[in-house]
């Protein structure tokens, strides 16, 4: 058997948000995602087997109902798998050797929008050694913050990066993210929970929750019809609840210019090695 062996998954579940301050502000809408093994896809796709999941209705850099193209992602220049190793190393990584995951938003007839990304990579041994967040926003800018404890990053430790990247016009680019990751993998359960803290103290709380299931002809089918225009929902979605910040009359922050480098380390306390 492969060291690499995992399954592409579909991810289903809710992304929930709640503003503190000036006003209150709340929202909860279902969403999905893949979780894509990126070691286990390349190493089927060399072994002439195919990675699992692919055909007509999910497509791997071609169109499909569901499709994941490797240029949504990095540089858009080479693969997933490639970036990341690249990235990882160039940041002093080296002990990330085992499985990859990417949990990200499907391309839905050929269209995708992601606010965030987050890509999971693990040591040899299963444990977590360092999360990427790969944050977009709707001016075609991206950012990520790599968090890096040193060690293994334990379910639930908290992760802290400051703000660098304009994301909301209704927010500064200042202050403190945290975030923290939950799962259990006997019930097939995630949950990326991310707040934010201003000068002020907590503003936002926001968390990304789900279960896995396949990622087979009949999910694929189901979320597809079950989530309908999601990927455009969630940019329709993002510029209705910035009518409503106006209308309780949040103000308004003018776009800076984007941060110069790409990426922002965030290390957190070590949990042991």
């Amino acid at each position: 058997m492969s060291a690499f062996d995992a399954p592409d998954v579909l991810l289903t579940g809710r992304v929930r948000h709640r503003r503190l301050r000036p006003a209150a502000n709340a929202f909860s809408y279902r969403v999905f995602a893949v979780r894509l093994p990126l070691r286990a896809r390349a190493a089927r796709l060399a072994s002439g087997a195919g990675a699992s999941g692919d055909s007509r209705l999910f497509a791997h850099n071609r169109f499909g109902l569901l499709s994941f193209h490797d240029a949504d992602h990095g540089d858009g220049t080479q693969t997933a798998l490639g970036w990341i190793d690249a990235l990882l190393h160039a940041n002093g990584i080296h002990d990330a050797r085992g499985e990859i995951y990417l949990q990200t938003f499907p391309r839905v007839l050929g269209y995708v929008f992601n606010p965030v990304s987050f890509w999971f990579c693990e040591r040899a041994d299963g444990s977590l050694r360092a999360v990427l967040c790969e944050v977009n926003n709707t001016f075609g800018e991206r950012h990520c913050y790599l968090l890096d404890t040193g060690g293994t990053i334990k379910s639930g430790v908290p992760l802290t990066a400051r703000k660098v990247f304009h994301v909301s016009p209704f927010c500064k680019v200042e202050g403190t993210y945290t975030f923290r990751f939950f799962f259990d993998k006997t019930r097939g359960c995630s949950l990326a929970r991310i707040d934010y803290d201003d000068a002020d103290g907590p503003l936002l709380v926001t968390s990304i929750a789900g279960t896995t299931r396949a990622l087979d002809a009949s999910n694929v089918l189901r979320v597809f019809f079950s989530y309908p225009m999601m990927t455009i929902g969630v940019v329709a979605r993002i510029h209705w609840q910035a009518l409503k910040l106006f209308a309780k009359r949040v103000p308004f922050v003018g776009k800076p210019a984007p941060p110069r480098e790409t990426l922002s380390r965030a290390r957190g306390e070590s949990s042991g090695r």
